[in-house]
């Protein structure tokens, strides 16, 4: 779950130059700042009301029968 304390520890590390984020007592390092800019860009998204976001948002299902 989204939180605004991790968005605002996201934008620190993006301010500061960093790939280190700290919140809540845990520790995430991301492999670079592309990677920190998609992480902000869910946060967001899920802080928005957008739901969940990932591959099985895009994700499309067939069923099929035999009638």
């Amino acid at each position: 779950m989204a939180t605004q304390s991790m968005l605002d520890a996201i934008d620190a590390a993006i301010a500061s130059g960093e790939k280190v984020v700290q919140y809540n007592g845990k520790r995430v390092e991301y492999r670079d700042i592309d990677e920190l800019l998609r992480a902000r860009s869910v946060l967001v998204n899920q802080l928005a009301g957008g739901g969940r976001t990932g591959v099985l948002d895009r994700m499309t299902v067939a069923q099929f029968s035999r009638d």
